[in-house]
């Protein structure tokens, strides 16, 4: 009697936090939804009218979705390939014990601490630019010849950007997942004569499996929202070449005016950033219950 009575107090006590939580979900939702079914345009906001699933059909049916797709599944894949080969070699890096090994920790980690728009800003300004940026002197320096990253390769630009912001993140898991790793089970490993590259590929490598799994889950759902490196950059250019969904959205909303039409894209959105992480949860995911 008495342990029903806590936990009733206790689902009490928590009511006001799970209905706060819901309607700062659902009211959203509930909104975007609503105005997915309206002609509603900011040139003439008296009048919105009902459309039924027209914004929808629009939005499906544009080339720009198709184009949007393809650099947004691009744009995840390129990072987490760079961030994950690039979080495995840097953990193992990391995990050797070397003079000043906590600063250049700290270094590695800084990066995931920088705004996006700030380091957007920095990367195009000081780092990528043809004439005066870092990359740009050294490319001249070594006779290769500078490149106009945003015009010539823009969407690897972002990439590149976007990858050393969560480098640090993938990095930050999979040393800590390193460091769990038994020494004793090394030291068999070299006492039967196995070598570095056997020891890692049989012993460290499996031992990272979950790490590299949650790195994966957790990337995933943030890249495919990415927005404020294309907007600071290029400005979804040139012409649709870095165009990923989030920026499709902000364009129909606040470039085309079409609130009815952003809305459609938003849902569309969030059903396709679901099945993503549906499918990603039953295939990858089965590495959290090994």
């Amino acid at each position: 009697m008495a342990t029903m009575q806590t936990k009733s107090a206790a689902r009490l006590m928590m009511a006001p936090a799970v209905i706060a939580l819901l309607l700062w979900m659902v009211v959203p939702l509930s909104m975007t939804l609503y105005f997915s079914t309206l002609n509603y345009n900011l040139f003439n906001p008296a009048q919105t009218p009902f459309i039924g699933f027209t914004n929808y059909s629009f939005f499906l049916s544009d080339p720009a979705f198709f184009t949007a797709i393809r650099n947004t599944l691009t744009l995840v894949a390129g990072v987490l390939v760079i961030t994950v080969g690039g979080g495995i070699l840097l953990a193992l890096l990391l995990d050797q014990d070397f003079y000043g090994v906590n600063i250049v920790r700290l270094l590695a980690i800084a990066p995931f601490f920088v705004m996006p728009t700030v380091a957007a800003l920095v990367w195009k300004n000081m780092m990528m630019n043809p004439v005066y940026g870092v990359i740009g002197q050294f490319l001249n320096f070594i006779g290769v010849g500078a490149i106009d990253w945003f015009s010539n390769a823009p969407l690897t630009a972002i990439i590149i950007i976007v990858a050393w912001q969560w480098l640090p993140f993938s990095t930050l898991i999979l040393l800590t997942a390193l460091q769990s790793l038994s020494e004793e089970q090394k030291e068999a490993a070299e006492m039967d004569g196995a070598g570095a590259l056997s020891i890692f590929w049989y012993i460290t490598l499996p031992h990272m499996a979950r790490a590299i799994t949650v790195v994966i889950l957790i990337q995933t759902i943030f890249l495919l929202s990415i927005f404020a490196e294309i907007y600071v950059t290029t400005s979804g250019g040139p012409g649709l070449q870095t165009t990923n969904l989030p920026y499709l959205v902000y364009a129909q909303a606040l470039l085309q005016f079409d609130v009815g039409g952003a809305s459609a894209g938003g849902i569309v959105a969030v059903i396709l950033a679901n099945i993503v992480a549906f499918f990603l949860i039953r295939i990858i995911g089965k590495n959290l219950d090994a």
